[in-house]
């Protein structure tokens, strides 16, 4: 068994000299960090201290993977796919819930009890206990789901790969995220946060707390507990003043409520749709 030292030693000399992929040993050794991926045992990010780190070296082996597999056909009962990652399978010892057609790629981790409606889970995410990814909501390479995430129908969690040093999507325990909402360019949202319906944020997108006497804004970053909804902000362009995307925290989830009712009901105080 190779030493976690010593798989990132190969891993990124093979990243620095790709004709390493064809060393047995390095092949090994990216096999077997996609395969403790895949049992969550490493990932690619990790809270550390109250921050997220992200590992680039697991990213570097994730990528490095794809050349070094050979397409082959799977075949699911009538269905038929040709790619280069296997599918994810054992769900019964796994103790995750999958809703046919729903899809999770080798590498990625699902913890006990996630449920997956008909969706897609991509190579180096990781999905904690408790965690329903709704009817085609999307969690794209090396994304973060938390604990007891509700990820509503059409949810869009962008993924990252390279650049290496960029970090993933992170979404902390708790959070409801409402329909066709999109979280992408390595966002982080608090736990226990609410976002309402189509809520979209990429790394630019103006997050703005409107809920006190003077707005304050953030960027890349929901805090924990807050509830959030669509909004728009004048911007200005050579042919006139235009509304653009942002999203606006109205507030902030009860501690007197239950979590798992709250979820749907911080949008309904708010008298925000779902």
């Amino acid at each position: 068994m190779m030493s976690r030292k010593y798989l990132k030693q190969l891993v990124e000399s093979a990243w620095e000299n790709r004709e390493l992929l064809k060393d047995p040993e390095t092949i090994d050794a990216i096999c077997n960090v996609i395969e403790q991926l895949d049992h969550g045992l490493i990932r690619v990010a990790s809270p550390d201290s109250g921050e997220w780190v992200t590992h680039e070296w697991i990213k570097k082996a994730v990528i490095l993977y794809f050349p070094i597999r050979k397409m082959e056909l799977i075949e699911v009962g009538p269905f038929q796919f040709y790619d280069k990652i296997p599918l994810k399978t054992n769900y019964d010892r796994l103790g995750v819930r999958v809703v046919p057609h729903a899809i999770a790629r080798y590498g990625s981790f699902l913890a006990e009890g996630v449920i997956m409606m008909p969706s897609y889970i991509n190579i180096g995410a990781y999905i904690d206990t408790g965690t329903m990814v709704d009817t085609w909501a999307t969690v794209g390479s090396c994304a973060q789901i938390g604990k007891h995430c509700h990820l509503s129908g059409g949810v869009g969690i962008g993924g990252v790969l390279e650049p290496v040093q960029a970090a993933p999507v992170i979404i902390e325990d708790h959070c409801f995220l409402g329909s066709r909402c999109i979280v992408v360019e390595g966002v982080r949202i608090g736990s226990e946060a609410v976002l309402g319906a189509n809520v979209v944020l990429t790394g630019s997108t103006k997050i703005i707390d409107v809920s006190g006497d003077e707005p304050v804004e953030y960027k890349g970053y929901i805090p924990s507990r807050s509830v959030v909804i669509p909004g728009t902000v004048p911007k200005a362009f050579p042919s006139g003043i235009y509304q653009v995307p942002c999203a606006l925290i109205i507030g902030q989830r009860k501690r007197s409520t239950d979590l798992k009712t709250s979820l749907n009901q911080a949008l309904r105080e708010f008298d925000v749709p779902v």
